[in-house]
């Protein structure tokens, strides 16, 4: 399947071909856990399921077509792929990490690996000369969101790329908000690319799974290593709910960016929001690299009310299509406050978010019936 075919028809078509003996158009849940071999040693591509699975392995695929990168590696979560990928630095090695990077990122960096020696230094990713600044004789990676998470910050990530290689280093991208239809982070010369494949690539609030894609084969080789040797690898038929997401995910984002931008708009006029972070809005300071660097620009809002934490915790209360709760990416539109929920984990740290900002995930509904949910809580 070559690369100059369309988005959708590579999420459909890409490493998907009609099953050989039943031409059964979706490809097999293949449940089984071993493999018959042919002799010792000898069988067809699989003799363990933790190892490799015929289903895992068409998700794999898809999913690297879909970022453009050589090899694909699926997870049990995403933060399961963001451990894989963090395992290849050592004791004494630091990372760059962004000042408002989510909290299980920040949690697993901090609390897991820096019990093991490896530092991190938060650093203002939307400036590329403060992570010049920052990298240090120890520094490895860079880590960026882009959107990042809660803020939506964006980060030029072909200029960090830069910073990195320059350096002798290496760069990851979250692409999780993004997805790789509204943005490649390879193509833009980062090195790895990490999914949580839980939202927006399921889209159905109904799995949880995580990706690595890179076409650098050494870090391939560490990945597949860790991925073999730690077993966090995601079910076969959670690979299957994924796959079927991934057929919906261009027409799905198409529909939520345009709700978003609706929802966006009426958010900056309301009286009671100072502030809104979506960086489709012109005034949002990443406009004109998301502009440049993306095919859309997301559907994730935030915003942040002028009375502060108790006008929030009020509004996120009194939404009634906007349900109160975690996660992000689906079908349906969610509301939280990432300083008590996603995010509390770096409530005492520098990452600590504005206690009086709320952030949407702006679903499928009819962005009318959207709107005067909103206008409603925050009458």
């Amino acid at each position: 399947m070559t690369a100059e075919l369309g988005f959708e028809t590579l999420a459909i078509h890409a490493a998907q071909p009609p099953d050989a003996a039943t031409g059964a158009v979706i490809p097999a849940v293949h449940l089984a856990t071993t493999y018959a071999q042919r002799a010792v040693g000898e069988h067809k591509g699989f003799d363990y399921s933790r190892t490799a699975n015929p289903t895992r392995a068409t998700l794999e695929g898809t999913l690297a077509a879909l970022e453009g990168a050589a090899h694909g590696f699926c997870f049990a979560s995403g933060m399961a792929a963001e451990d894989a990928l963090l395992r290849r630095l050592r004791p004494g090695d630091n990372l760059l990490i962004p000042e408002d990077a989510y909290g299980g990122t920040w949690r697993l960096i901090a609390r897991v690996f820096g019990e093991y020696g490896i530092s991190h230094t938060p650093v203002d990713v939307t400036d590329p000369d403060a992570v010049a600044s920052a990298w240090q004789p120890s520094t490895k990676l860079v880590w960026i969101e882009s959107p990042s998470n809660p803020t939506l910050r964006i980060a030029d990530i072909e200029a960090l790329a830069h910073v990195a290689h320059s350096r002798q280093g290496w760069c990851v991208v979250d692409n999780t908000f993004a997805t790789p239809y509204l943005q490649q982070p390879l193509a833009l010369g980062a090195d790895a690319v990490v999914h949580s494949a839980t939202k927006y690539l399921g889209g159905h609030s109904d799995v949880v799974g995580g990706a690595v894609l890179t076409s650098d084969a050494a870090l391939a080789e560490h990945v597949a290593f860790i991925q073999n040797s730690a077993g966090a690898v995601p079910s076969p038929f959670d690979c299957y709910l994924v796959q079927r997401g991934l057929k919906t995910l261009a027409v799905r984002m198409d529909r939520q960016c345009a709700n978003a931008r609706v929802v966006a708009e009426f958010l900056v006029e309301h009286p009671a929001v100072s502030r809104v972070c979506y960086p489709g809005l012109a005034s949002h300071p990443g406009h004109d690299v998301a502009k440049r660097q993306m095919r859309d620009f997301g559907a994730m809002v935030s915003f942040v009310l002028a009375g502060g934490e108790v006008t929030a915790l009020e509004v996120a209360a009194r939404t009634k299509l906007f349900t109160l709760a975690e996660s992000l990416g689906a079908v349906e539109s969610l509301i939280e406050h990432p300083a008590r929920m996603t995010h509390a984990s770096v409530a005492s740290s520098p990452l600590a978010v504005d206690a009086g900002l709320l952030r949407l995930s702006v679903g499928l509904e009819s962005v009318g019936d959207l709107v005067a949910d909103l206008a409603q809580a925050l009458a």
